[in-house]
């Protein structure tokens, strides 16, 4: 299922043309047959009725009630439909509504459910961390990747930290996380008889935490910045937590409190 805000369904009804209840230029037979021969779907099936008997109704029912990959897909060519016909290829302001439209695509494809969050711990007894974790379960559960940005980037500092803390490794308080991520991953790589692949993997992460910090600094909350597109955002946010992940499978004793 896939839950809009206002302005989200603000924006759909400006590029299909729904706001008095139609959808572009079709009539009832032609809606019906766009939506068979397309997709195989009946759009006036019973369970698209619960809004009303209009197209847009249905429209609006099919929106809440299918899952995000289908939606994305139908409102894809409702687009490419529409871009055949004048009366909305041609209309004022089509470039701002195409922008609008394919950005709130993208929020759908990229995040129709919440990030994961069971990397997310209580590591240890701190307050500060019991506030830091919890600010991050809040925007996560949310699926507002994008504004949990810095807070996921500090969490990363204090475990890495940590991990390197409990093995006596020093860890200076000004050490960037991409050094704390490859003292972690050598002290690893001595410590276990990782594959090739594995290794590959873990010194890859280096890298990545590295450009981390650039994401912090210049796309995050942390300063006055433009933050990152929902599906970015999210797709950084699974490649750290899938690595997080992994140190928790391999070191459960580690990780957790």
């Amino acid at each position: 299922m896939v839950a809009l805000k206002h302005s989200d369904w603000s924006t759909i009804d400006k590029a299909l043309g729904m706001q008095s209840g139609y959808v572009l230029t079709f009539s009832n037979p032609a809606f019906t047959a766009f939506f068979e021969e397309e997709f195989g779907i009946h759009i006036f099936d019973g369970k698209y009725s619960q809004n009303g008997p209009s197209k847009g109704k249905h429209m609006r029912a099919f929106i809440e009630v299918e899952d995000a990959p289908l939606v994305v897909r139908v409102l894809r060519r409702l687009w490419e439909y529409s871009e055949e016909i004048p009366l909305f290829h041609e209309a004022e302001g089509r470039d701002a509504v195409k922008t609008k439209f394919f950005d709130l695509l993208t929020r759908i494809e990229g995040g129709s459910a919440a990030p994961q969050t069971d990397v997310i711990e209580r590591f240890r007894q701190d307050e500060t961390l019991e506030e830091l974790v919890a600010a991050l379960q809040r925007d996560l559960d949310a699926n507002r990747p994008a504004a949990a940005m810095d807070r996921l980037h500090t969490y990363c500092l204090i475990k890495f930290s940590h991990l390197l803390q409990v093995r006596g490794i020093a860890c200076e308080r000004s050490e960037p996380l991409n050094s704390r991520v490859a003292k972690y991953v050598n002290a690893l790589q001595t410590e276990r008889d990782l594959k090739e692949m594995t290794k590959q993997i873990i010194k890859n992460a280096i890298s990545v935490f590295e450009k981390f910090n650039h994401i912090r600094n210049n796309r995050s909350l942390a300063h006055d910045n433009t933050l990152l597109d929902p599906a970015e955002a999210r797709f950084i946010y699974d490649s750290i937590a899938a690595f997080l992940r992994f140190v928790k499978a391999i070191e459960p004793s580690r990780f957790g409190a």
